[in-house]
């Protein structure tokens, strides 16, 4: 009974808290997010940015009910550290102009604040959101380069593949198609990074919102969330390779620059949440009927 107490009293006296400690961490971090509009999300690597921000307010939103319900004895010791932690990472991304490290302390700083407040069932409530700000964090560039290069060239050899299987006339040299008498260059858009990023942010957004599926079938559909992207994005220079055949460079060049990545994206999705259907069916109880 007086546990029960002290929870009632921690959960009274806590709410006015969070709302000092929201405010505290918009004002913190507001010239993070202009700096990354002005750079980052600017391009087209990072045009994503602004969606995954205001997906991951609205599932903090959705999920803020939860913390007072859950708010215990402050794990102040872990939150402080944490908190403390994220703070220098704050300090030594803006003063040495580093935007992945200053963008990145948001996660420790708001998980330790999290702590401090409401202990480690109210991290727990708020997890998702907190960890799905990485979608924010831009890529350091070395990463990037070396991403790209390696998908630029699993995309090519599976798209040379895949047209030679049909009965095509392709080639490959390196990341270059040739496909009868043209030539295509698998640039850096065409790697399936974005795409992959994009779809993972979208496919792990999907599943929060549907509610439990079950642990395996969560597994199963993070799981299946990389080879999906990269199929599609295949299927993408498919397209161009055979439009290019048939149309000329002239027509593909069009369709590389104004409706590839919107088809790359939808087939991507489109493959997901059939994958959704399809485990959806297989997981479905199957009851006797009675006699």
């Amino acid at each position: 009974m007086m546990r029960t107490r002290l929870d009632d009293l921690i959960r009274i006296t806590m709410r006015p808290a969070w709302p000092l400690f929201t405010l505290l961490i918009v004002l913190m971090y507001i010239p993070t997010y202009v700096k990354l509009g002005r750079t980052v999300w600017q391009s087209e690597e990072g045009s994503y940015g602004p969606l995954i921000l205001l997906a991951t307010l609205f599932v903090a939103w959705r999920a803020r009910s939860r913390l007072t319900e859950v708010t215990t004895a402050s794990a102040c010791v872990a939150g402080v550290l944490l908190f403390a932690a994220g703070l220098l990472c704050c300090v030594v991304g803006r003063s040495q102009a580093i935007i992945e490290l200053d963008a990145g302390s948001q996660i420790p700083v708001i998980a330790g604040g999290v702590l401090i407040l409401g202990g480690w069932p109210s991290l727990r409530a708020m997890l998702f959101p907190v960890l799905y700000l990485f979608f924010c964090i831009p890529l350091p560039g070395v990463l990037v380069v070396t991403m790209t290069e390696a998908l630029k060239v699993l995309a090519s050899s599976a798209a040379e593949q895949s047209l030679w299987s049909i009965g095509y006339p392709v080639a490959r040299t390196g990341v270059v198609l040739l496909v009868g008498p043209y030539q295509l260059l698998v640039a850096d858009a065409c790697s399936g990074l974005n795409s992959l990023i994009s779809l993972a942010a979208l496919g792990l957004l999907y599943l929060n919102l549907v509610g439990k599926r079950g642990r395996v079938r969560q597994i199963l559909m993070i799981a299946a969330l990389v080879p999906i992207a990269l199929a599609a994005n295949v299927v993408r220079i498919d397209a161009l390779a055979l439009i290019t055949f048939y149309l000329g460079d002239e027509a593909g060049q069009g369709f590389l620059h104004e409706t590839a990545g919107l088809v790359v994206f939808a087939v991507a999705l489109a493959l997901f949440l059939a994958l959704d259907r399809l485990l959806a069916c297989a997981w479905r109880p199957r009851f006797k009927e009675v006699t």
